[in-house]
């Protein structure tokens, strides 16, 4: 069995439009750059499609440091950052439970981004002061288990404004499966992009990462700490913003577990040195959780 990346995916800026890579650097915080930003509402709490389905309107690219953002109806926004400035006073957000810091990126921003979601936010950049550490109970019942084999795995693994991991990695066989299910009820297929992964896999059977630990990738090892419940997020459709019943319905019906309705993987990783990075195609060891 192969088993190699079919795909990478990063999210600047936290439940706003992805982007697709051929190879990206990659450390413990994630993939490069993923969700370094975020949106938050007045009180400093983090917004999602969950509640603002337009922002997966908002497409984001970057070059040379900038963040450039699009969405229908707007100009181009850029948002440049200024070396020789200060650094901003730390702004405290909410993600989920988590406190962290951020630093805000100023009126431009905001005026442009409240427009567009019509409703006033502002957005951060993760401040150089934040430190927030995947689920220690997760990692440290992961590092408990797997001892014997990863024996020197590390317990803290900072990350940025994703919700809970610095990883979400996904089976496109697990797909295959999901869509098979929703055309024999006359439903159409979705994309993985319904899911929002970092890593997509190629070579497992379906849902056969529910029974692997981790896997090595070179000098890497990923720690598959716990298993995605789903929001409803993949009802919404990426490229119109349009949220319907499916896939969640078929999928509530066969994956629906103590945990939630259940897709794909969120990891951590240890043993990405400072040049790390992953590849389309890069050849994946699985460690099955025996």
């Amino acid at each position: 069995m192969t088993i190699t990346i079919l795909s990478l995916h990063s999210y600047p800026v936290k439940s706003c439009a992805g982007l697709t890579h051929t190879n990206i650097a990659i450390s413990e915080a994630g993939l490069a750059f993923d969700r370094e930003w975020v949106i938050v509402d007045r009180q400093g709490i983090f917004m999602t499609q969950r509640r603002y389905p337009r922002m997966a309107l908002i497409q984001p690219g970057l070059s040379d440091g900038t963040l450039h953002l699009q969405a229908p109806g707007m100009p181009a926004l850029a948002v440049t950052p200024t070396p020789e400035a200060p650094v901003p006073p730390p702004v405290s957000v909410r993600i989920w439970s988590n406190d962290t810091l951020g630093a805000d990126e100023g009126d431009n921003a905001s005026q442009w981004l409240s427009e567009f979601l019509d409703t006033p936010c502002r957005l951060l950049r993760v401040h150089p002061k934040a430190q927030r550490n995947a689920s220690p109970d997760h990692v440290n019942a992961w590092r408990r288990k797997h001892h014997d084999t990863a024996p020197a795995f590390p317990a803290q693994h900072q990350f940025g404004f994703a919700d809970g991991f610095p990883f979400l990695v996904a089976n496109q066989g697990s797909l295959d499966e999901l869509n098979r299910q929703l055309q024999a009820k006359g439903q159409p297929a979705v994309p993985m992009n319904r899911f929002r992964p970092n890593i997509v896999l190629q070579g497992l059977d379906a849902y056969e990462e529910d029974y692997l630990a981790g896997m090595r990738l070179g000098a890497m090892t990923f720690a598959f700490v716990k298993r995605c419940a789903r929001c409803p997020i993949p009802n919404i459709d990426q490229a119109t913003a349009i949220s319907a019943h499916e896939p969640g319905l078929t999928l509530a019906a066969h994956r629906q577990f103590p945990e939630g309705v259940l897709f794909g993987v969120n990891a951590v990783v240890a043993g990405a040195g400072t040049d790390a990075q992953l590849h389309i195609g890069n050849e994946a060891e699985p460690e099955f959780d025996l």
